[in-house]
């Protein structure tokens, strides 16, 4: 029999005692420790999904889970420290550093088990180690001994490190539906001990899913501190009573700050609703929160492309601006420029056409699947190339009057896709005419 790696037969007593400790909260009691218990996430580790089949193959490759708070990223981790026989180590970005990454790699390496395949190294908040941190991990990742499980909320292609990013698979994680939530409602009061003991009923769950917002652990939170703070026994869970409960305790279901993607969403949703004084309300409730500078001035260059768009093409160059003026300067002043990118989008006119029209076209390509470049637009660098055609009857586009010349562009069998439609605003007005002029009644848009 194999000697299991201590940080595994921690994990087991952890849950073990989870079972049976009151005190711990709702949501680490019913952490499950299989995926026969976990609920959501199925495009992952439903039957035959590709976590699935690598855990049940016990060969992992490295990979970085991407979602928001309370979407199963942790337990996903936990749920192969129970299942593997191999050595497995935790670190949390905030309060780990290059000593601590190379104290574990140097762990793995002497590790009895290291022969097996190596033992896993989980990182949650894998966005908040810089690139140093993230330098430390390469050689070990890319020589197998430590495969890499890194959790993170942020978007990787901004916070991870390229070379470490094309070393590891990415996962997204999805925010729980209303099936998944209502799932883990019945589970907790059907099976937590306390939550029997009190004879819960939920009467009612529109509140406490709306409040939760796809958070699992935000949903238990508020299950929880509904029924702690009802004196009654049976507790009958009502929509009024949980608005009554988070009255009182505004901030005691949030307890990891994970509030702030409410927030974000109110100040982007303002911005695209043209009302620059919510935007400014919602920037300050970040600011006074301690959110992250870079992380508001992403948002806003997101913004200023989804909803300003081409209706102001300038709002993209301001708030690339703003966001390169506050890493400049730092804070506080940086909330200067983050106000002035802010109102100068919520005040600008708005258009989503280029937003709307690259994703019709990527549900289009989708459909379609990979229809040949047309011979004339491609290039001919050899002899062979332009003996097949490759170039032939290529128009350049300069060559002619006003720089342009009718000509396909499109696939064959594409004439007549239509991904732009331009909307109704002066800059998309003037574009349409150009449109018209150039393509006559031969583009859908130009009509």
């Amino acid at each position: 029999m194999i000697q299991l790696p201590p940080c595994i037969l921690g994990c087991r007593a952890v849950n073990a005692v989870n079972n049976n400790n009151m005190a711990q909260p709702l949501a680490e009691r019913l952490r499950p420790t299989s995926f026969d218990g976990y609920v959501g996430q199925q495009h992952l580790v439903g039957e035959g999904a590709v976590l699935r089949r690598m855990i049940d193959s016990g060969r992992i490759l490295s990979f970085i889970m991407w979602g928001p708070p309370g979407t199963g990223k942790t337990t996903i981790a936990r749920i192969i420290a129970h299942q593997l026989n191999r050595p497995f180590y935790t670190l949390n970005a905030v309060s780990s550093g290059v000593k601590e990454v190379r104290e574990v790699i140097d762990k793995a390496k002497n590790s009895p088990l290291f022969s097996r395949g190596g033992a896993i190294l989980f990182i949650d908040e894998i966005h908040r180690f810089n690139k140093s941190q993230q330098d430390s991990l390469l050689s070990a990742v890319e020589t197998g001994t430590v495969t890499l499980i890194g959790a993170t909320t942020e978007n990787p292609s901004f916070e991870v490190i390229r070379p470490l990013l094309s070393r590891c698979q990415l996962y997204v994680l999805k925010s729980l539906e209303a099936d998944d939530l209502l799932k883990l409602l019945d589970h907790a009061v059907n099976t937590d001990e306390a939550l029997k003991a009190r004879g819960v009923e939920l009467r009612e769950t529109a509140a406490m899913l709306r409040y939760s917002g796809g958070d699992a652990r935000k949903l238990l939170n508020i299950l929880e501190l509904v029924v702690e703070s009802d004196p009654d026994s049976p507790v009958v869970i009502t929509d009024e009573k949980v608005k009554t409960s988070l009255q009182q305790n505004p901030l005691a279901y949030d307890k990891d700050g994970e509030m702030h993607y409410d927030i974000v969403s109110a100040f982007i949703k303002s911005i695209r609703g043209s009302d620059p004084d919510a935007a400014l309300y919602w920037l300050a409730r970040m600011i006074e929160g301690g959110e992250d500078p870079a992380f508001i001035a992403r948002r806003l260059i997101i913004s200023a492309s989804e909803d300003v768009g081409l209706a102001n093409p300038n709002a993209l160059l301001l708030a690339n601006a703003a966001f390169d003026a506050v890493t400049k300067i730092g804070w506080p002043e940086g909330r200067i420029p983050l106000a002035e990118a802010t109102v100068y989008l919520a005040t600008s006119p708005k258009s989503n056409s280029a937003y709307m029209g690259i994703n019709k076209a990527l549900e289009t390509v989708r459909e379609t699947g990979n229809l040949p470049v047309p011979l004339h637009l491609r290039n001919a660098p050899t002899k062979l190339m332009a003996e097949l055609g490759y170039s032939d009857g290529y128009k350049y586009s300069h060559d002619y009057p006003g720089h342009f010349v009718k000509q396909q562009f499109l696939p064959d069998g594409g004439e007549y896709f239509e991904f732009w439609s331009p909307q109704d605003n002066p800059v998309e007005a003037k574009s349409k005419a150009w449109m018209q002029q150039c393509w006559g009644n031969d583009k859908p848009f130009s009509k």
